[in-house]
Formats: C-alpha cells, sequence, structure tokens
C-alpha cells in the first residue's frame, strides 16, 4: 500500500500561483509514477499532470499547459505541482495520485491505484 498526503492548498486570486506538495510513504517502491487530477464542483473528475520517474517524462492536460509544471523528487517520492497564472476555471479539490506502473500516456483515472485525500484551490477575487 501507498499512502498520498497532499498539502498546499487555499484561496488565491486569479494570476496568483501556488504549489502543491505530495509526499508518499508505506510502499513507495512501487510508485513508478505520481500525478494529479482534480475535480471541479458539478464536473467529472480530470487529468491535470503526471510523471513516470525512471524516464522522466511528463504529461500535461491541454487546459494547463504553459501554467503548470510537476516536478519533484523520485528518491524521496515526493511530487509537487506548481500552478502559476490561475484562473478561476482551476478551482477543484486537487488529488494527488501513484502508479505501480510506468505510465507515459495515460490520463485515465482506472490506471492510477493510489489516491490522496485531495487539496482544495479556490481561484476567487
Amino acid at each position: 500500500q501507498v499512502q498520498l498526503v497532499e498539502s498546499g492548498g487555499g484561496l488565491v486570486q486569479p494570476g496568483d500561483s501556488l504549489k502543491l506538495s505530495c509526499a508518499a510513504s508505506g510502499r513507495t517502491s512501487s510508485s513508478y509514477t505520481m500525478g494529479w487530477f482534480r475535480q471541479a464542483p458539478g464536473k467529472e473528475r480530470e487529468f491535470v499532470a503526471a510523471i513516470a520517474w525512471i524516464l522522466g517524462i511528463r504529461r500535461y492536460a491541454d487546459s494547463v499547459k504553459g501554467r503548470f509544471t510537476i516536478s519533484g523528487d523520485n528518491a524521496k517520492k515526493t511530487a509537487h505541482l506548481q500552478m502559476n497564472n490561475l484562473e478561476p476555471g482551476d478551482t477543484a479539490v486537487y488529488y494527488c495520485v501513484s502508479a505501480a506502473r510506468i505510465l507515459t500516456s495515460s490520463t485515465d483515472e482506472a490506471d492510477y491505484e493510489y489516491w490522496g485525500q485531495g487539496a482544495q484551490v479556490t481561484v476567487s477575487s
């Protein structure tokens, strides 16, 4: 089992930046890919970004490309999501996820076995 804990959520204004962090514990040796999904009120959960540690391959949703950056420390199994130029449409609960496989292109939530509890990000003026 892998436990994921997010931190760094909050309330910001449009155009501001925010950084989310995720710390993995437990059987972290099986965390080959880590990433983020989000779910806005009344909407389905959607893929945001992911990184396949061994290959160093990052993937982003089109809606966040150029604004969000995923990074982290493979040895420590910590992942970060730097979010710049935030928009009201980015308001959502952000979930850290982990997969026991190397995923380079998957945006399907079913491919990620472990999920954090979620961190609220609210962008409002």
